[in-house]
């Protein structure tokens, strides 16, 4: 795979930001010939660094204003069928395996704390082979702004 160089970095860094920007408002943004902003963004399409766009819904316009990361414990015989039922549970938004304390780590969004206490506690923490839940309620957020750099 050909080096990607600062170019495709500062046109990730403004999609990601981004996604819906007018390819020539970002032709114009980062000063570049707009048939050229339009190839680059292909090729990155074509070589899977940009998987697809997407949209990103404020959930807690939607009513889900509580979020929560919960640490699960499992028996590793039955990882495949916790995972399916973990990825059923309604508020389960991004599913971990990790190393560490915790096997899987689940993020979660809910209208309430109790909601996602019960998630976890009722739902999730009784799904066979579920050995341990703990759950690390959201206090607060922030998301840093994405530039992408070149590795040196």
């Amino acid at each position: 795979m050909a080096r990607l160089d600062d170019l495709d970095m500062k046109i990730l860094s403004s999609l990601y930001s981004d996604a819906s920007v007018s390819v020539p408002k970002l032709s114009r943004d980062l000063g570049v010939n707009l048939s050229v902003m339009y190839s680059r963004i292909k090729r990155l399409q074509k070589r899977g660094v940009i998987e697809r766009f997407t949209v990103l819904v404020n959930e807690e316009k939607l009513g889900m204003r509580a979020g929560a990361i919960a640490g699960l414990n499992i028996d590793p015989k039955q990882r495949e069928p916790i995972l399916d039922q973990v990825m059923k549970v309604e508020g389960v938004r991004l599913i971990r395996e990790v190393t560490g304390r915790f096997d899987i780590i689940v993020n979660l969004k809910g209208q309430s704390l109790d909601e996602l206490h019960g998630a976890v506690y009722d739902v999730i923490g009784k799904i066979p082979g579920v050995i341990q839940a703990e759950i690390f309620m959201e206090v607060s957020r922030r998301s840093p702004p994405v530039n992408f750099k070149l590795s040196e």
